[in-house]
């Protein structure tokens, strides 16, 4: 009689939301503009709470004392950036490096902002299954003709995530071998909020 074949292990992989920005252009931490009566940050949180995603790590840096209060109820790891102010890639090594030290055994990491009101927990959903089914090492959302966040990455790129520098973060990594990637066009992620502009123009589209 033939031994029933072994099941498939499931997919292990945790999030890291950046939020350690100072926010210049805004003028006030946008991680805590509220949207539907949640702070931006929160409802990044909730979303990658709603998914499979495990342990959820939130990077925080320029104003990380009054960000910190509003997560503090919720199941999530802090990860502080000291060196928040090199850009995006100070981040992202932040984060990684918790994941990896709460656990050896994930097999991916999602990246995600904390600004893009239409990151859900179905956005994660269709990353995962477009790496599922592409067997690519890396999944990203497209919009505004590149790669761009929030992209799942497998273990193979957590050394390369943990040591990249500099301000554009993981985007070579994201744009420079098409091979790797599995495409996932997702353009109302194009919408983040940067200014005041962009949060008005957010909301009154939102009204109609």
């Amino acid at each position: 009689m033939a031994e029933p074949a072994a099941a498939t292990p499931p997919f292990r992989f945790g999030a890291v939301i950046l939020a350690a920005g100072a926010s210049t252009r805004m003028g006030t931490p946008k991680q805590l503009l509220e949207l539907d009566g949640q702070p931006l940050v929160v409802r990044a949180v909730a979303a990658a709470l709603a998914s499979p995603a495990w342990p959820v790590v939130v990077v925080l840096g320029a104003h990380a004392e009054k960000i910190r209060p509003v997560l503090a109820r919720l199941p999530v790891l802090i990860a502080d950036s000291p060196a928040w102010a090199e850009g995006m890639a100070a981040s992202i090594r932040a984060g990684v490096t918790t994941l990896r030290q709460f656990s050896r055994a994930l097999d991916g990491a999602l990246v995600a902002l904390c600004d893009q009101p239409a990151f859900s927990a179905d956005t994660i959903a269709r990353l995962v299954a477009a790496q599922g089914s592409s067997g690519r090492s890396i999944a990203a959302a497209h919009y505004r003709g590149r790669h761009g966040a929030p992209a799942l990455f497998l273990r193979a790129h957590f050394e390369t995530l943990a040591h990249l520098t500099g301000e554009e973060g993981a985007r070579a990594l994201l744009n420079g071998d098409p091979a790797r990637v599995a495409s996932v066009d997702l353009p109302a992620l194009a919408h983040d909020l940067d200014t005041p502009a962009d949060l008005a123009a957010f909301r009154q589209n939102a009204a109609r």
